[in-house]
């Protein structure tokens, strides 16, 4: 087996830095969890304040910013409850005394051949994921999105949907990973962005909780 981004990349796995591709290479068969830690600078537009407060309690997006702020990612490899392969992304962002969370799962989709990625607690906003490499870096960009609801996907017209890239790479001298995240909107502008490295260590693990399963009931996708 491969992880859910060797099976949108292809042939063009090979071309990312040997670290970026052991990150991302995690599959349903592996028993490693990775963890990551270090400091992000972000920053969000104020005028968009009142919508990410409104994400923040499902774990999508939040209102604080700040720079040098504490920073933890899980990923993990597994299935869906459909049988999918999948990637789990647990994002945790610490602002003194509270804590932000951004969830991912992120799903292969054989049958059409796509990357599906199913945010915060739930999945109730969906985009498909559009991977590149560049100069060894992982590049993901967004494509359509969706408000999903159970079974029902509404998808977002071309004004409402975010323009998202992040950027993975790892640096050999200082080794550790730096990403680059941004979320922009053609109306609203500037919505969220967070930049920083960090460590990761792989730990062995027998089993996945259901902590690092952050949105279950896939039993429909949405449509091509």
């Amino acid at each position: 087996m491969t992880g859910v981004y060797e099976r949108a990349l292809g042939d063009g796995v090979d071309d990312l830095h040997p670290k970026v591709r052991e990150r991302y290479a995690l599959d349903a068969d592996d028993d490693v969890l990775c963890v990551g830690r270090g400091e992000m600078d972000i920053s969000r537009g104020t005028h968009v304040l009142p919508a990410l407060y409104a994400m923040a309690p499902r774990n999508l997006l939040f209102p604080e910013g700040g720079h040098d702020v504490p920073f933890t990612v899980k990923t993990v490899g597994l299935r869906d409850d459909a049988g999918r392969e999948a990637l789990a992304t647990i994002r945790e962002f610490s602002f003194g005394r509270r804590r932000r969370r951004f969830d991912s799962l992120t799903v292969w989709d054989d049958e059409n051949e796509r990357l599906l990625d199913f945010l915060g607690t739930d999945g109730p906003l969906v985009s498909e994921l559009l991977p590149s490499v560049d100069a060894g870096a992982l590049v993901v960009g967004s494509g359509r999105q969706w408000v999903r609801r159970g079974e029902r996907y509404a998808r977002l017209p071309g004004p409402l949907a975010a323009n998202v890239e992040v950027r993975d790479r790892y640096d050999d001298a200082d080794e550790r990973y730096h990403v680059d995240a941004v979320v922009e909107n053609v109306l609203a502008g500037h919505v969220l962005s967070y930049r920083g490295a960090f460590s990761q260590e792989r730990r062995t693990l027998d089993a996945v909780p259901d902590d690092l399963r952050p949105t279950r009931g896939l039993d429909v996708l949405p449509p091509r």
